[in-house]
């Protein structure tokens, strides 16, 4: 189903796994293996060029692979079958040298991992665009005030900026662990049919080697067909993006709720709307990104089950990956693609958020109040003060600074000019300003990853 794709996915993404990319991610490799064979006199140096010019998708007959795949038990072996009949035809010669020394695993990953490394690179885009709007909320809404709130109730002042900083410090963090999985995670495969290269001789590492420059990926140390930690790696940095990408989402929607407005999603027609009721502006981006992140950490955890495969290759295990690391890149970059529109134009309501820090009648600078106390009190008799104050606030429904001033003991410690500085949000933001200022010097705009050139 297509239907819902612009709701959960990336339209950049998306087509990286259709069927045609999967075909062609394996033919790339194929193409890519034959010319570092002929480079390493593997085979003769004519034939690499009959084989490449077969590797192209559209000459496959995809309905074919489809219907071979289930009882061949891997995607690689009818493709093979069929991209023999093509060398074939034009060089029967060149047709004995497909896949040579190869293993239907080494086409899978590596095509795997060339469709993680696009798509990664394509996530990465969206995470400077992210970046780059967070660091110009924090920079713009550094001074705009605002309620920070623990266990769904109002705590103590802080600002827009800083908490918009505490999302930008955690993106600046997701794209380290992506641009890891780019050099250390996303690597060849390459190690025939059990992982040694038996089959070339002497001239595998040369071979490999080759591969690598080919394909432009990193060359591991040995080859990893049972050792999956690398897509675990992947699995898991997703998961993790997907887990703030939800924490922001989560929280933008309580931001936007009828009873906070302190934040919206920029009007648009049709957008938000409902069927039945005129006046709703619902919060459909934030929607999309938490259905999306929601079920990236199932996914994430079956990949992790699937590492203790056995022996040289795993029977199940591995091939539970076809699908779900797909899946997960794809489900993250929609969640990601989502956030990275909504918000350069997400809508911030300034005087709304001063208002809301006087819902309680100034309870929220009961802390502020209390430590100031405790410079002549002792700090358990401060607090039990400043507490008794809070409740007869609750009670009477009066502003805790009327019910402070007039009490002779506050009065004797804190005279009028001191008491009403306590009551200014302004006065208590702590190093909220040298956070913001660390984050924001830690932002380093790149400039988007180039894509690889094909092989």
């Amino acid at each position: 189903m297509r239907l819902l794709d612009g709701f959960f996915r990336s339209p950049s993404v998306e087509p990286l796994f259709s069927d045609t990319a999967t075909v062609q991610a394996i033919l790339d490799f194929e193409a890519a293996l034959a010319r570092a064979q002929a480079q390493a006199g593997i085979i003769p140096a004519s034939t690499q060029a009959a084989i490449v010019a077969q590797c192209r998708a559209e000459l496959f007959d995809l309905e074919a692979l489809a219907q071979a795949m289930p009882s061949a038990g891997n995607l690689a072996i009818p493709l093979l079958k069929q991209l023999n009949a093509l060398v074939g035809k034009s060089s029967p010669e060149a047709a004995r040298y497909i896949h040579f020394g190869a293993t239907s695993q080494d086409a899978l990953d590596t095509a795997l991992v060339l469709q993680l490394r696009a798509a990664t690179r394509e996530l990465l885009s969206d995470i400077e665009a992210i970046i780059a709007a967070l660091a110009k909320l924090s920079s713009d809404h550094r001074a705009t005030l605002l309620v920070a709130r623990t266990w769904l109730q109002h705590a103590l002042p802080t600002t827009f900026g800083y908490v918009t900083a505490g999302w930008l410090d955690a993106m600046l963090q997701h794209r380290a662990r992506l641009q890891w999985l780019l050099a250390n995670a996303l690597v060849l495969q390459f190690g025939g049919a059990a992982g040694t290269l038996a089959a070339l001789g002497s001239r595998g590492l040369s071979v490999t080697q080759h591969l690598a420059a080919e394909l432009r990926l990193p060359q591991p140390r040995l080859p990893w067909h049972s050792s999956r930690e690398r897509m675990g790696e992947v699995a898991s940095a997703l998961a993790l993006l997907c887990g703030t990408l939800a924490k922001v989402a989560r929280d933008l929607s309580l931001y936007m709720q009828t009873e906070v407005a302190e934040l919206s999603e920029p009007p648009a027609a049709g957008r938000g709307g409902s069927s039945t009721m005129p006046h709703k502006q619902n919060p459909v981006a934030t929607a999309a990104i938490l259905a999306s992140a929601l079920r990236v950490p199932a996914l994430a955890s079956s990949v992790l089950s699937g590492m203790h495969g056995e022996f040289q290759r795993s029977v199940g295990r591995w091939q539970a990956e076809w699908e779900l690391l797909p899946e997960i890149a794809s489900l993250t970059a929609g969640a990601a693609r989502q956030l990275a529109v909504l918000l350069p134009g997400i809508a911030v309501h300034k005087e709304r958020m001063r208002a809301n820090l006087e819902l309680t009648n100034g309870l929220i600078y009961a802390e502020a109040i209390s430590l100031a106390l405790s410079e002549k009190l002792n700090r358990a008799s401060a607090h039990k003060l400043v507490e008794a104050a809070c409740r007869r606030a609750q009670s009477e429904g009066t502003h805790l600074r009327e019910i402070l001033s007039s009490d002779r003991e506050v009065s004797s410690i804190l005279d009028a000019a001191a008491l009403k500085s306590l009551f200014e949000p302004a006065n208590y933001l702590g190093s909220a300003d040298v956070f913001i200022d660390s984050v924001l010097s830690a932002v380093e705009v790149h400039a988007p990853l180039p894509s690889p050139e094909k092989p």
